[in-house]
């Protein structure tokens, strides 16, 4: 007698997730590469490189293509078909000499550049992965040649967070409040971040060497960098400027003559603040 018992639900697979996608498209892409005979190396960077733990659903692929020489790496750069090939483009601008950012079908983002093996010599980067090479490859093409460029000097970061308070603190007198929130909020924030690195305070090296502010939140807890009062906002730079002091006077040592200065400049403008908030009620 047949059974009526009806047959299990086969749940259906699930889709690939966007580090699987961004990995699965440098498979291709080596792959591309390969059949061309004229590139080297594939060089991921970045979550793509030697830090593949971060790769997430908001990660893209940072990319190097490196190639035999000049006259390789002009056809890389002046035709994309080879990008193309490995995944459908649908919009690229050409960001810099030496290569193009991306967007690839299926929301997938993509930044690369492209050197001849001799250009690598004296090409700056972060240390990557290599994701493909050909056999005859040089060793150490992960490494740059160039030394990593490090962090001024612990004085010169101190001096220059103080420095960034007291310029923007006149252009927000000025009126220049755009300016002066990049100043307060943009500029003096980053160097108060590197200064916590030369404190070795946090948990954590910096994320990216060339973008300072990459990752804070995972390295520094509030009471290191409290960023809704670090960056309240274009109307709120008084606030600002006084956290940054605050934090700056509890953790190193300030010359008392700039620190009044700046807290001068503090009251001013905390005191234009409500002026333009009283006229414009």
């Amino acid at each position: 007698m047949p059974s009526s018992t009806t047959p299990p639900t086969v749940p259906a697979p699930a889709a690939p997730t966007v580090p699987q996608r961004l990995l699965a498209f440098l498979d291709r892409l080596g792959a591309v590469l390969e059949e061309r005979g004229d590139a080297v190396a594939l060089l991921g960077l970045g979550s793509v490189g030697r830090d593949l733990h971060r790769l997430d659903e908001h990660s893209d692929a940072d990319f190097f293509v490196v190639v035999d020489d000049r006259a390789a790496r002009d056809r890389y750069l002046a035709d994309i078909d080879w990008l193309e090939a490995a995944h459908p483009v649908v919009w690229s601008f050409e960001n810099s000499g030496a290569g193009r950012k991306a967007l690839l079908e299926g929301d997938l983002f993509a930044e690369y550049a492209v050197f001849s093996v001799a250009e690598m010599d004296t090409a700056g980067y972060p240390p990557g992965r290599i994701h493909w090479s050909r056999t005859d490859a040089p060793a150490g093409l992960e490494v740059p040649k160039v030394p990593v460029p490090q962090p001024d000097s612990f004085e010169h970061q101190v001096g220059e967070a103080i420095t960034n308070l007291y310029v923007g603190l006149h252009r927000d007198l000025r009126g220049e409040r755009l300016t002066a929130t990049r100043f307060i909020q943009g500029y003096a924030v980053d160097r108060w971040v590197t200064v916590l690195g030369h404190l070795g305070l946090g948990s954590g090296a910096a994320q990216d060497v060339f973008v300072v502010d990459r990752g804070v939140e995972r390295r520094f807890g509030p009471d290191l960098l409290p960023l809704a009062d670090l960056v309240p906002g274009y109307e709120r730079n008084a606030l600002a400027a006084q956290t940054l002091l605050d934090l700056m006077e509890s953790h190193v040592e300030l010359d008392p003559t700039i620190v009044a200065a700046v807290r001068d400049l503090i009251d001013r403008s905390r005191a234009a603040a409500q002026a333009r908030s009283r006229s414009s009620a």
